[in-house]
This record gives C-alpha cells, structure tokens and sequence, in this order.
C-alpha cells in the first residue's frame, strides 16, 4: 500500500495507473467498521482503492470539534492496509488549501434544511474538499455512507452539476449490535451518553414501523421520534425532521413521495445524526 502526502504524489499515482478504475473513499480517518464497509463497496466498483483521511478544517463552524477530532494515523493506516487500499492520500490542510486559496464549492437547495440549518458553513466546506478529491484522485467512482444522508444527496448533486465524471455511490448505514450508526464521534460519548444514544435508532425505527402500518401525516411521525428521544432524558435535540428525500425539504401533511426520516441530537458535547427511508 502507497502513502502518498502530495498533490503531485496523488496525481503521479494516478498517472501510473490511468489504465485502472479508481474507487475513492473519503474519510476524514480515526476508522471504524462503517469505513471498512465503504472500502469493500468500493472495492466491488473499481480496481484500485484509494482511501483518504484529511480531517477538512472548512466544514467545521466556530466552536465546533476541529481540535478534538479524534486522529489515530497509524491505527488508520494499518486498517486501511487489511482492508486492501492500494493507496491512501493523506494531505496536510496547506497541501489542501494551498495559501491564497480562495474558492468555494455549494450546493444551496440542498443545503437550507437539517444539517445546514444549525451548520450553515458546514455543506461548502464539505462540497470543495471533495471536489479538490474528485479532481485530484481522478476517481471513477466515490464511495459515501447513508449516515450522512444530506451530505450524499449534495455531492450527488454536485456531481451532476458539474458534469464531474465520477460516479458517486451510497453505502447503507453500518450500525453497532444495539442499533447506534457507527461514527467516529462516538468516541466522545461517556457510558451513560452512549446508551441514551440508543434513543436516535429507536425512534427512526419507531416512525418506520408507523409509516409502514399506514402512518402517513409527517407531522405525527416526527411526534413519535420527538418523543423517544425526549424519554431518553439527556439528548438535546437538533432537530427531528421528515423530508422529501430527493429536494431535502420538510414535508407538511401527508407523505405522497420517497422520504427521509431524519435526526440531529446532542449528548452533551457531541452531535449525533441519524436516518432513515421511508418509502
């Protein structure tokens, strides 16, 4: 497996091997199984994978974790390794944004709602590092999580804006055996914060079970996960959403087409999300 810590270095390799389908995963590393899955998935769309871990600096707003995110670069390497990356590109931020750099990449529709609301800079930062990925990998096909859902309808979008010749793939949500998504932020949560966690899977699979049996007001759907996590005590609730699944917009009265239930709680210092389909 190659390290490579440059633009040229990255773009070298990818010269070396322009004759190979490149399957990208984006990570911003402290790994856990989710990311294994999305290598594996990757794996099946292309020849070569390459994984990289850049903690991105301009998608987290003032106040947020940047300086805490946890940062295992070793352990991150050596799992990347088992997992059968060819290549994983690790920048440093001036590597990334260069001095002077100044553009930025948005995707505003699908940006005004549950996560963009509370992180308004959030999306922008999120959209220029992996058009900078896109662009520097010369990528084939990307993989990304469902866990973060809007952020994979974005870079979709995005992507089809743009005309980027990449194909960008959605990997389910990997879960934990007591139905917590897996996340790299977990790491934060005390025992008692990482059971009340619990709550956010509970209550997406509460409103599955009621849109199933026939549920279709949203209003009473958002109800029910409002008040599964409320019985949690110790969540404090972001948001708690149902929205159309393609235009990312809250629905009002009845659920007519493909939507996404979705969920934003704090334990504490630490912002959870969560979703689910509702189709």
């Amino acid at each position: 497996m190659e390290i490579l810590r440059t633009r040229a270095a990255m773009r070298a390799y990818r010269q070396t091997h322009r004759d190979a389908r490149l399957g990208l995963v984006p990570t911003m590393g402290y790994l856990h199984d989710g990311h294994l899955a999305l290598m594996k998935t990757a794996a099946a769309h292309a020849e070569r994978v390459v994984a990289s871990i850049f903690v991105n600096p301009t998608q987290f707003g003032p106040g947020e974790d940047l300086d805490r995110y946890p940062r295992d670069e070793a352990g991150d390497l050596a799992k990347c390794e088992a997992a059968g990356c060819a290549a994983v590109f690790l920048p440093s931020v001036a590597e990334m944004y260069p001095p002077g750099a100044a553009t930025r990449v948005e995707v505003p529709p699908l940006a005004e709602h549950l996560c963009g609301a509370s992180r308004p800079t959030h999306f922008a930062g999120v959209c220029t590092v992996v058009c900078l990925l896109f662009n520097v990998t010369g990528c084939d096909v990307a993989v990304f999580g469902e866990k973060d859902y809007q952020q994979l309808a974005i870079i979709r979008r995005m992507a089809r804006d743009l005309a980027l010749p990449v194909e960008v793939v959605g990997h389910p949500i990997v879960r934990e055996a007591d139905g917590l998504a897996m996340s790299s932020r977990n790491a934060y949560l005390s025992p008692e914060q990482r059971r009340e966690a619990v709550a956010l899977s509970a209550a997406l699979a509460e409103a599955r079970a009621k849109f199933e049996a026939g549920e279709r007001d949203a209003e009473a759907l958002r109800a029910v996960m409002r008040a599964r996590i409320e019985a949690a005590a110790g969540g404090e609730i972001d948001y708690v959403e149902v929205v159309d699944a393609e235009a990312l917009r809250p629905i009002d009265g009845a659920i007519e087409r493909p939507a996404r239930a979705a969920l934003a709680v704090r334990f504490g210092a630490t912002r959870l999300i969560d979703n689910a389909a509702l189709t």
